[in-house]
């Protein structure tokens, strides 16, 4: 499901036949797509966070502390014992998307 709750995927199923039948629009299909794709979380592995670390140029410890978590927990998510969960990743996503600016 690509990070997407059950309850989303349904919902933008039903939007999409809805719309291959006409009942909803080409605009307000776009904004539902809007809406859809905003809800996708992309998920973190331990190398995904290891890169991400090396282009901001950062150590695990302000990793830890920009997103409010314990360097244990970046250290375990980057040898592949743990994954970071859904509320991480999403941070980890908008620190992904702009930046160290983003937390300031």
């Amino acid at each position: 499901m690509n990070g997407r709750s059950r309850i989303i995927e349904e919902m933008h199923q039903t939007a999409q036949g809805m719309h291959k039948v006409g009942i909803i629009d080409v605009r307000r299909m776009r904004e539902y797509e809007a809406l859809f794709s905003a809800n996708q979380v992309p998920q973190y592995t331990g190398e995904s966070v290891k890169e991400l670390r090396a282009r901001l140029n950062i150590s695990q410890t302000v990793l830890a502390h920009v997103i409010n978590t314990s360097a244990a927990a970046v250290r375990a998510w980057e040898a592949g014992t743990k994954k970071p969960g859904g509320p991480t990743c999403k941070l980890l996503d908008i620190l992904n998307r702009k930046g160290l600016e983003a937390f300031l």
